[in-house]
């Protein structure tokens, strides 16, 4: 059954008299598992290298597996994103995708700089990208690490990122009713969860279903849900949270860039102690130019981290 079909179904069964509320149908319900991308970059490199020993268990172990994908500065945001979106409707798939371009992004890490020119940029950007969504099924994760990164901002800096993604939540709930959104809140070892939760909100979480936890990092599942249920008391009111499993089997090292002897966590599930655990950071891509890559930069795939993680070695 097609996601039309089954909106469909859970709008005939509302109260005639009663509005529809803004999500009819959860986009869980509405598909039939998590989209599995094939043009992911330990899949491209897998396909690329048929000759390297190493190309079937990358492919096996994290290409064949759902993780989301990441959109930044690309031109024509919104027809990317529907064409992402659409093919994983074709497939009656949940797509898992990452808004990442807010201007000044990782500030504090600086590995993975760039975004949007402008506050103005962005504010198109992030609106093209919500009407790419459009009314398909859809995850969405917006901009991992901004509401972790304030110690590295001026007061300005941190009232426009606020301002953007206040936004940013408007442009989802106005544009994009079948897909669940997630600011996200970072770690368990970064924020403490009360001044994380105030961060949330000043950010506008109340328009979205909640926030994400642990993207590309390492804190285990539990570690994760503990802080994302303190986060939650601390907002008091019924959010929900994602937890990013991808590289998180053998917890925190106490370094997050690089670091040996980590492992892929669980693949894409709803439940497990959050609403869903989700493959969001890519593994075996690098962090930046640091720990046991320290001459692959950020975003690109390296083989022999990807490995690494496969081993936990």
């Amino acid at each position: 059954m097609s996601w039309k079909a089954r909106l469909t179904a859970v709008l005939v069964t509302l109260p005639l008299l009663t509005a529809a509320p803004a999500h009819a149908a959860s986009p869980i319900d509405l598909t039939s598992g998590f989209y599995v991308n094939p043009n992911s970059s330990p899949a491209v490199w897998a396909r690329n290298n048929p000759g390297d020993a190493r190309a079937a268990r990358v492919q096996s172990a994290i290409g064949s597996k759902p993780i989301a994908r990441w959109f930044g500065n690309e031109s024509g945001i919104g027809g990317l994103v529907a064409s992402y979106v659409g093919a994983a409707d074709a497939n009656d798939k949940l797509p898992v995708l990452v808004a990442y371009n807010l201007p000044g992004r990782d500030a504090c890490g600086g590995h993975s700089g760039g975004g949007a020119g402008s506050v103005a940029a962005y504010r198109t950007w992030i609106s093209g990208f919500a009407a790419g969504v459009g009314t398909k099924p859809a995850v969405v994760v917006i901009e991992p690490d901004a509401l972790g990164d304030f110690a590295c901002l001026s007061a300005t800096a941190i009232q426009d990122r606020l301002g953007m993604l206040t936004y940013a939540t408007q442009m989802f709930q106005q544009k994009a009713p079948n897909a669940y959104v997630y600011l996200d809140g970072g770690n368990a070892g970064w924020v403490a969860p009360a001044t994380m939760a105030g961060r949330l909100d000043s950010a506008g979480v109340r328009n979205v279903r909640g926030f994400s936890v642990n993207v590309s990092n390492y804190y285990t599942t539990g570690a994760s849900t503990s802080y994302g249920n303190q986060v939650v008391s601390a907002l008091g009111h019924a959010a929900k949270f994602v937890v990013d499993t991808s590289r998180n089997a053998n917890g925190n090292n106490g370094e997050w860039c690089n670091p040996a002897g980590r492992k892929l966590g669980v693949t894409a599930q709803v439940g497990g102690g959050a609403e869903m655990l989700l493959w969001i950071k890519t593994p075996g891509n690098s962090d930046g130019l640091c720990g046991i890559a320290p001459t692959t930069p950020a975003g690109q795939f390296n083989p022999a981290l990807a490995i690494r993680l496969i081993d936990g070695t």
